[in-house]
């Protein structure tokens, strides 16, 4: 029996005949996709927020998870004190919402080792506050290729600094996100460092550039890092111009991607109720990942 069979039985025992008619519905959808869920990063769209809010407001949009991006009004950082710590990991613990991990912004490509070893460190103690709050990993970025060095080689120390965050991170259980970010964009190039990294725990958070839908389009360039993807990703806005949403969901629901999509927002939140505003967006990307899902079927 198929998971997702499985899973409807369950359903239909447990809750009769009213779960029937919801499994026979379920029954135009692929099962590919159903573990694909929404969240947000708290850049821009939350970070004037406090933790309380926050989740408040998330608990109303029905949005589940969330990536807490480092400096932003949550008040989330390694500054907290075991005790903290243990509050927002509680927090968190009595609502719906997963914090689903640190969002910061440790780079590893420059050429100075003062500068390299800094952010290392940094990421570091990121690994733990994340652990110690509950939540599953830590982003971090490529973010550069310095004119002064061969190419090749600051991928090779990207992925070297991978590989030692990899490797600590193992032992709280977190998992390493490199965001395809700034000037390492191109995604033959993400692809060469994964392949260096290595590592179970050092996955790709695809990041919805502009360079995804260039050259050879955005199916070749997804393909590219399709088995080192993690189980985070950002996007936009499911309403921004200018990028295929629909390829996105579609490429995801083929793979059958399991993890977040998370709302990376830029400039200043609409006004109204941050719950409504939110919410939109999350049933205007759950609705393209439907309609792949129907067509998947």
């Amino acid at each position: 029996m198929s998971p997702i069979l499985h899973r409807r039985k369950f359903i239909t025992t447990l809750l009769g005949a009213g779960a029937a008619s919801l499994a026979a519905a379920e029954d135009k959808l692929s099962y590919k996709g159903e573990n694909i869920q929404f969240g947000l990063v708290t850049y821009m769209w939350g970070a004037d927020l406090d933790l309380p809010a926050l989740i408040s407001a998330l608990e109303k949009a029905k949005i589940l998870g969330v990536e807490l991006r480092v400096d932003h009004a949550h008040g989330v950082s390694p500054k907290l004190t075991p005790k903290e710590r243990a509050e927002v990991r509680k927090r968190f613990g009595d609502s719906p919402v997963d914090c689903v991990g640190m969002g910061t912004n440790f780079e590893f490509h420059s050429p100075k080792p003062e500068e390299l070893r800094k952010n290392i460190e940094g990421a570091m103690e990121h690994i733990k506050l994340s652990h110690d709050i509950g939540a599953s990993g830590v982003k971090v970025k490529p973010n550069a290729l310095p004119k002064e060095v061969e190419k090749e080689k600051t991928l090779e120390q990207i992925a070297r600094a991978l590989q030692q965050l990899g490797d600590h991170a193992l032992g709280f259980g977190q998992e390493i996100r490199l965001e395809v970010h700034g000037g390492v964009t191109d995604l033959g190039d993400i692809a060469t460092i994964m392949k260096t990294a290595a590592r179970d725990n050092v996955r790709v958070c695809w990041n919805s550039n502009q360079k995804d839908i260039e050259g050879e389009g955005i199916e070749a360039n997804f393909a590219k890092v399709r088995d080192y993807l993690g189980h985070t990703l950002h996007i936009r806005g499911a309403t921004v111009e200018g990028y295929p949403w629909d390829k996105l969901a579609k490429l995801l629901v083929d793979a059958d991607w399991e993890g977040w999509v998370l709302l990376e927002a830029g400039g200043k939140r609409p006004d109204g109720d941050p719950a409504a505003v939110l919410g939109a967006q999350r049933d205007a990307f759950m609705q393209l990942v439907t309609t792949a899902r129907k067509a998947a079927a």
